[in-house]
């Protein structure tokens, strides 16, 4: 594979999951630290990681959703 379309593919990777914890960190009422931890501890984080293709040409608030029902279906209580 082209160096240039994998860096390219990690630089999208990268731009949108520092967009969308944020994102979730704000929709939820958290610090982005926290929101960090909690995707960590509930497995939002590799739902995102593994995901991120399929979720970013999504509308932001069912993406944000969806890691919310991910979260809460691994324990995660907000």
């Amino acid at each position: 594979m082209d160096e240039k379309v994998i860096n390219k593919a990690l630089s999208d990777k990268i731009s949108f999951i520092t967009y969308i914890v944020p994102a979730f960190a704000d929709a939820y009422k958290m610090k982005v630290q926290d929101a960090y931890f909690y995707l960590k501890k509930h497995g939002g984080w590799d739902f995102l990681n593994e995901h991120w293709w399929a979720l970013h040409t999504d509308n932001v608030l069912y993406t944000l959703d969806d890691l919310y029902e991910v979260c809460r279906e691994n324990g995660g209580v907000r």
